[in-house]
């Protein structure tokens, strides 16, 4: 009769189990593709809903004014980002999967997930960048005061959650409503919608309506 040996006895059911851990883990996550939808880039600066609350909290309260005056061209956009790339192909390239860009850095193949209404688009045509707060928005609830440079790192803020891959007719479907008129379909997006909004507006003391914080309040009451 063949013998085995200790070793062989050990390590043959240890290949069996993590085999079956390897089989769990690749299930769980096919599991949880299925049940939220692709994974998407996020941008950065997300405060948690605690956080979130608390900032809404800090923020002044006021009515929209110098809405007459807004010109979009006040806020300079889109700069150069690096070599070739403006703000715009630098989201692109950020929040997409698998994106590769020409010489001129602009997007010839990719995928985007929108996290606005869950839909995932190949074609950078399709997709917009949305300013989390419009321009017309922060210019009527303080902007107006800014200098052109603040308004054009308002504009191309890399380093806040202010900038969006998202459906283009969705972006434009929003314009340039607060949470109070105009809130994503996807629903399950609605937590960190207001809490990007608000790190937005609290990252450059933006006033705020009464109506808006009520929604903002509304929302975060989904985290």
């Amino acid at each position: 009769m063949q013998r085995v040996s200790a070793r062989r006895r050990i390590t043959a059911p240890l290949t069996a189990l993590c085999a079956a851990l390897a089989l769990t883990a690749t299930l769980t996550a096919t599991l949880t593709t299925v049940l939220t939808g692709p994974a998407s880039a996020t941008p950065p600066g997300i405060p948690s809903a605690a956080t979130a609350a608390s900032q809404l909290a800090s923020l002044t309260v006021a009515a929209e004014a110098n809405a007459g005056s807004y010109n979009r061209d006040l806020f300079p956009h889109w700069i150069t980002i690096s070599g070739s790339c403006d703000t715009r192909e630098t989201v692109l390239k950020r929040d997409g999967s698998g994106v590769v860009t020409n010489s001129s850095c602009a997007a010839t193949s990719g995928s985007w997930f929108s996290p606005y209404d869950g839909a995932t688009w190949t074609l950078a045509s399709d997709v917009d960048i949305d300013h989390m707060v419009p321009l017309s928005e922060a210019w009527k609830s303080g902007a107006n005061s800014w200098t052109t440079a603040r308004r054009q790192q308002f504009a191309n803020d890399l380093s806040s959650p202010q900038l969006w891959a998202v459906t283009d007719n969705v972006n434009q479907s929003k314009g340039d409503k607060d949470p109070a008129a105009w809130k994503p379909s996807r629903t399950s997006f609605h937590c960190t919608y207001a809490r990007a909004w608000i790190a937005v507006k609290y990252k450059y003391s933006l006033k705020l309506q009464s109506a808006e914080k009520s929604a903002l309040n509304t929302m975060l009451g989904t985290c």
